[in-house]
């Protein structure tokens, strides 16, 4: 499951190094998506000497299988913002989604990486669906954006109507994430990819990393680090407690005759979220949706669906690419940027952008990035890791962090067998003394312990992407138990 995005990325072969020993900087960054290369960019630019250290390769994980949506309505977002905090936090969620919409399209136009400008629509794809989307239309309007409602659109699938914000974006993130990094080492920033930090410490007061490479053991010391890895790895300040993780899917098609101009998304399920990206020399039809809870599904027959409603609605549609993308969404429905503990300077975290991180990724950058030199954001209360506002999301939390008990349960007393039509099959089996989480991936076999060594759950296989997921808060696994993606740090030990 390649994105469009990865498959056409040419991988420079001279901006990436490797890890010595014992390494120094003054600003460590952990991840090299676009949360974390803005704000090594922004970084480099203030002359601090910055260490981005990346488990896989930049983009590998959400950054390189996103939509590319550059917008400033996402969906339904707005929504659920204003009822809960008022028409003046989400003014100043807006405010920081712009003024990152618009250091994106600047940067973009300075470093020529390429970008469409295209209207964004939340619309109605039956006739229950208006309520929600004239929902969204109010809260937009309280939250400073110019919308506006529309009864057609030029679309061949069902449209009942709609809410327009004009002059959005779409990009190619992994265009914007190769500029990044050309720029980062131009200024004498470091990527290093394929080192996955392990431990994190203070000693004297500096922060000091462990982190495994192609190169072994390294200690990594920094004055500060940012953690900008989707949840935060480490589990001090408790976010895998306050995010819910989701995983949701794309395809590209080759579409003959022409493919629709503007972005969509649905008010509604089964979500469908539309664009058209530039590819090779024509373009392809981007189509996403089938969202679930991390562990909890495997949309096998999701997928089916979507596959046939987009060629329904465009017939002769011929699919390219597959992948799927990870997302958090924060229980107060607001991002969390900042330091990982009260009044801990010294380790930042940004998460929880709820699959709008082309925008509050940036925004993110943007607020590190200061606070690191010293100044602020007016907005940043919007994005504030620890404040006031997150009470309201205490009922959420505790109704997630149930759910989260009851799949810790269910995985250990009730192991699961999964078999998806593809051929490939996953089951975890046993007595829970002696669980084995097995696996057949183009006829080879896999046996792994299905314990998640992050805090225990069991993990379920999901056929669509081939990977053991765990329930609890979303950590991934290769078939053989390698580890794709966290909050784990480790992948699933060998089965005894």
């Amino acid at each position: 499951m390649t994105s469009i995005w990865l498959a056409d990325h040419e991988r420079p072969t001279d901006q990436t190094n490797h890890l010595q020993q014992s390494e120094s900087a003054d600003v460590v960054i952990v991840g090299a998506g676009i949360t974390g290369l803005t704000t090594a960019v922004l970084l480099a630019r203030a002359g601090k000497d910055v260490l981005v250290l990346e488990a896989r390769t930049a983009g590998a994980v959400t950054t390189g299988n996103t939509t590319g949506k550059v917008s400033l309505l996402q969906g339904s977002t707005l929504r659920q913002i204003v009822p809960r905090h008022g028409a003046g936090l989400a003014r100043d969620y807006v405010q920081g989604n712009r003024e990152a919409q618009d250091w994106l399209l600047r940067y973009c136009e300075t470093n020529d990486v390429p970008v469409q400008r295209e209207d964004d629509h939340l619309y109605a794809q039956s006739a229950k669906e208006v309520p929600s989307a004239r929902a969204v239309q109010a809260a937009a309007r309280r939250a400073g954006l110019e919308v506006e409602w529309v009864d057609d659109a030029d679309v061949p699938f069902p449209f009942h109507g709609g809410v327009r914000l004009r002059q959005q974006a779409q990009i190619n993130s992994m265009h914007l994430l190769a500029s990044y990094i050309k720029e980062l080492a131009d200024r004498g920033g470091r990527l290093v990819e394929g080192a996955r930090v392990q431990k994190l410490r203070y000693q004297q007061g500096r922060v000091r990393l462990t982190v495994k490479s192609g190169t072994g053991e390294s200690e990594v010391d920094a004055q500060r680090c940012v953690l900008a890895t989707g949840m935060p790895i480490f589990d001090r300040g408790g976010f895998f407690a306050r995010l819910k993780p989701s995983r949701s899917y794309c395809m590209a098609f080759e579409v003959p005759g022409q493919i629709t101009r503007p972005m969509f998304i649905s008010a509604g399920s089964p979500t469908r979220s539309v664009r058209y990206a530039p590819y090779g020399d024509g373009e392809r039809l981007v189509i996403g949706g089938a969202s679930h809870v991390v562990g909890r599904k495997s949309p096998v027959s999701e997928l089916e669906e979507l596959t046939a409603w987009t060629r329904q609605h465009f017939p002769g549609a011929v699919m390219t690419h597959q992948w799927s993308a990870q997302d958090y969404s924060p229980v107060d429905h607001l991002p969390y940027v900042g330091p990982i503990l009260p009044g801990d300077e010294k380790t930042l975290v940004a998460t929880g952008f709820q699959k709008w991180g082309m925008t509050n990724g940036i925004a993110a950058g943007l607020l590190l990035s200061a606070r690191i030199l010293g100044g602020r954001m007016d907005w940043g209360r919007a994005f504030s890791a620890w404040s006031p506002h997150e009470v309201s999301g205490i009922p959420t939390a505790i109704q997630a962090n149930l759910e989260v008990g009851y799949h810790m349960a269910k995985g250990w007393l009730e192991p699961i067998v999964r078999r998806g039509p593809s051929g490939a099959d996953g089951a975890v089996t046993g007595p829970p003394w002696h669980l084995q989480a097995r696996c057949s991936v183009d006829g080879v076999e896999h046996r792994v312990s299905p314990v998640c060594p992050h805090l225990g759950g069991i993990v379920n296989w999901n056929d669509a992407t081939k990977a053991w997921e765990c329930p609890l808060h979303g950590s991934r696994f290769a078939p053989d138990g390698t580890l794709l993606e966290g909050p784990a740090v480790h992948g699933l030990s060998a089965s005894s």
